[in-house]
């Protein structure tokens, strides 16, 4: 959708607040795409501004759990060794090597050379040997191993910053140093197309902007609520020290060389680098020093330190850095730390960075949480936003409006940053749920989950049944098939179980956590008939499945779309980022608001779940009285409820909505209900187990942004024969529907041993470069073998194409299936 005005689009106004590297790279990347009317503001001197780039160490290590922070980093790794300041490169691709002493850490290695090499970059697990042939400090009987990545490397973060800002300067931006900035003004009344920025005052003047783009780091925060907005980013001090001279590396000489690969050991939360034949030290292994954005200075107002983002340093919390440092690089013992500084970055509730429109501010942009690793990538992103509407990266897990209510609590803010602070090195499983601060969002029948011994993870601040301990004791647990130790370690027996009873039997599911939203309104059916892919002009009553999609026909979601009165629609959708978007676009008249606290769900699931429902409820049940994907409002015993009959399990059942206060009463009249029929409470364990054998897909996961409907494997949902127009329709059009280069494709990996997790490559057999990755796995239980979905080129997508999924350093064997596995008839859904 378009970002500014179309008349303002060919040359906007536009204000960068910020002039360290994410700034400079912002002012870049606009300029050579036709924005040349922008201004940077810095309140300190350009380009030591003070903030977070005047003192980084500059190591590009470019491999991520995330495919989109890989992909951000490889462009900057690229972009700036295509830089010169003074002669000078901008990045030194001297390598990167990752240090493990133990065999937990060697195995995290090897997964993360799998993360690697799926998102293509060059990486390899090597040896003892191999590590102290690549690095003087490091010595082969210290080590069990280490994964080298030979592009990662040494970015001079100074150099780039004005490298950058002097190319956007040739092509005609401004650049202000020495204007603090102490205002946003805005005009509009904040409805969908009110609120917009039009100026950022300065001690020096007012600036008139058609955007304002948010660079600012660690003070991020307080110029965002310049404007009204809430920042989600706290700024934590981060231990640095450099070494005096060492006679290991005195072959470099007293420069600024550093011709050996950057070394990471995370066991110890250290990282190292060089600078002639001294060693910078990074450690986060110390206490988290978080700092108040409002209590940051300016370089004006701190003239006893270095720079602002510089702290003292405090050499307590660095002593057992310097201990283990020790023990790693035994080398370093003829010299210690000489200078040391703590230094502020920027960290996340949730890890990733701060990117894009905000939803109740038009033209308010914000580049932020952004380490110098992504800074070329981030800024591109951007600046692709503002100048084409649409980026060319994955920023659904970046959006600035992904985040929950609660997640914008300043203690919500300030725990979870210090929290990943803590665990910035650590090796964690996918699952493991955050411990603090919960419980925030409960069902009201979680008092009963929890007397079902109900094992919870967390999502979006909701406490979600993962599985229930007590179903250990049903049938199909005592033999379940076991994975592997690393996808077992939130696995449970249970789950077997409760997949076997919601194909054979009946069980409930709590679906309370699914987002819903409400659009209502004269010219409801016409908004959603235009911004989705569903037919909205149906008869009330009628459920659709379908897609939201950008002008260039890309992904941006796919929700269902429940018709419950002429002018009233219900819409399950996956985050935030669904109603930012439909509310931002919602024209006059149309109102779009979150139901999902006003509302409890549970998900009747099962080939007996009419036997169970029917004699409690005052509707017709049978196939005339609810057809599949139709919706009737009726009781369950004394409980009014919306009842959607659509199964993401593949069963017959129903989703059955109320209202909160009578949830634990809708709990309990199915549950007792259900003694006759075999009723079990199952989980998201089976849950993903079961729409996997279904094959179908979860956004955010299985497909994104940066796929097409057709490759994705939902171009059913296009209906392009039975409606009008809808945005991104004459995009779609141009696709050939048979023939995607690539393809979302279910793969069969066999034993449960061989079950996997997520984002492992997957290679032609014996072939060392990854082919393509996966996306979601699990064991099918109902099938007896492991099932895996992955993005792969069309041509290695057909059925029976043998496959290997590289997994921990081994190959699993791997065969592609057509799909769905499970009942490709629709014979139990529509039963």
């Amino acid at each position: 959708m378009p970002v500014l005005p179309h008349t303002q689009r060919t040359v906007p106004r536009i204000v960068v607040i910020g002039a360290g590297i994410v700034g400079c790279a912002v002012a870049d990347e606009l300029t050579a795409r036709g924005c040349t009317d922008v201004a940077v503001v810095d309140q300190g001197d350009l380009y030591t501004t003070g903030g977070s780039t005047s003192h980084a160490p500059g190591l590009v290590f470019q491999t991520n759990g995330a495919k989109a922070m890989t992909d951000f980093a490889r462009y900057t790794a690229q972009k700036y060794l295509g830089l010169r300041v003074d002669g000078r490169p901008c990045y030194s691709p001297v390598g990167g090597l990752e240090l493990a002493a133990t065999p937990e850490r060697l195995d995290e290695l090897h997964r993360r050379c799998g993360w690697a090499r799926s998102w293509g970059l060059r990486a390899a697990v090597v040896g003892p040997r191999d590590c102290a042939e690549s690095h003087p400090l490091v010595e082969a009987d210290r080590v069990l191993g280490g994964l080298l990545t030979p592009d990662d490397g040494l970015a001079d973060a100074l150099g780039a910053a004005r490298a950058q800002a002097e190319a956007a300067v040739m092509r005609g931006a401004r650049f202000l140093p020495r204007h603090e900035v102490t205002g946003i003004e805005t005009r509009g009344d904040g409805a969908p197309s009110g609120r917009r920025v039009s100026a950022v005052l300065t001690d020096q003047g007012r600036l008139p902007a058609d955007a304002v783009v948010l660079c600012a780091g660690m003070w991020g925060p307080r110029v965002a609520a310049m404007a009204g907005e809430v920042l989600p980013l706290t700024p934590l001090a981060h231990q640095f020290g450099w070494t005096g001279p060492t006679a290991a590396l005195a072959a470099n000489g007293r420069g600024d060389a550093a011709p050996h690969p950057i070394l990471r050991y995370q066991e110890r939360d250290l990282y190292y680098r060089e600078r002639g034949d001294r060693v910078g030290v990074g450690y986060y292994g110390h206490r988290p020093m978080p700092v108040a954005p409002d209590a940051i200075g300016t370089p004006a107002t701190t003239p006893d330190l270095p720079m602002p983002s510089m702290q003292p340093f405090t050499p307590e919390d660095f002593a057992p850095a310097w201990k283990d440092t020790l023990g790693l690089l035994p080398a370093l013992g003829d010299t210690g730390i000489e200078e040391g500084f703590n230094g502020l970055f920027s960290f996340t509730p949730d890890t990733m960075p701060l990117i894009g429109e905000f939803a109740r501010t038009a033209g308010l942009w914000s580049a932020e949480a952004v380490w110098i690793t992504h800074s070329a990538g981030v800024a591109r992103a951007v600046a692709e936003l503002i100048a084409d509407g649409a980026s060319t990266f994955d920023l659904h897990a970046c959006d600035i409006n992904r985040f929950q209510r609660h997640h914008l609590a300043p203690s919500y803010i300030r725990e979870r940053g210090c929290q990943n602070f803590v665990e910035v090195y650590d090796a964690l499983h996918p699952q493991q749920p955050m411990e603090r601060p919960r419980p925030l969002r409960v069902a009201p029948f979680h008092g009963r989950e929890q007397e079902l011994g109900a094992f919870f993870l967390e999502a979006n601040g909701w406490e979600r049944p993962y599985y229930y301990e007590d179903n250990t004791a049903l049938e199909g647990a005592e033999d379940a098939p076991r994975p592997g130790p690393w996808a077992a370690r939130y696995w449970s027996p249970a789950i077997a179980a409760e997949a076997r009873a919601t194909r054979e039997r009946v069980a409930l599911y709590d679906m309370s956590s699914l987002m819903r939203l409400e659009v209502s309104g004269p010219g409801a059916a016409d908004y959603l008939d235009r911004v989705t892919t569903c037919r909205a002009h149906r008869d009330p009553g009628a459920v659709s499945y379908c897609l939201m999609l950008d002008e260039r026909g890309r992904l941006l979601g796919d929700i269902t779309v429940a018709r419950i009165e002429e002018d009233l629609f219900q819409l399950g959708v996956n985050s935030r980022l669904d109603l930012a978007r439909l509310a931002r676009n919602a024209p006059s008249g149309v109102a779009v608001r979150d139901l999902t606290s006003e509302t409890a769900c549970i998900g009747v699931w099962g080939p007996r779940a009419r036997d169970l429902v029917q004699p409690l409820a005052d509707h017709d049940l049978s196939n005339d009285g609810l057809r599949y994907f139709h919706c009737a409002r009726m009781h369950v015993g004394e409980v009014p409820v919306t009842a959607m009959r659509v199964s993401y399990v593949g069963e017959l059942g129903w989703e059955l909505y109320t209202t909160p206060d009578l949830g634990l009463r809708l709990w309990d009249t199915l549950w007792e209900a259900g003694r006759g029929h075999g009723l079990a409470a199952a989980g998201r364990g089976a849950f993903d187990a079961l729409r996997l054998e279904k094959g179908y897909r979860a956004f955010g996961a299985d497909m994104t942004d940066e796929h097409d409907p057709y490759e994705a494997g939902v171009g059913f949902a296009l209906r392009l024969k039975t409606k009008d127009d809808f945005v991104g329709r004459a995009a779609v059009e141009r696709l050939d529907p048979d023939a995607p280069a690539r393809r979302l494709t279910c793969l069969n990996t066999g034993a449960p041993e061989n079950t996997v997790m997520g984002s492992e490559p997957v290679h032609p057999p014996g072939a060392p470069t990854a082919s393509g990755y996966v996306t979601s796995a699990a064991y099918g239980y109902t099938l007896g073998h492991g099932i895996a979905y992955a993005w792969l080129p069309a041509e290695l997508a057909e059925p029976g194409t043998r496959l290997e999924i590289d997994y921990f350093g081994r190959r699993i064997p791997a065969e592609a299936a057509a799909e769905p596995l499970f009942d490709p008839g629709m014979e139990r859904v529509r039963a």
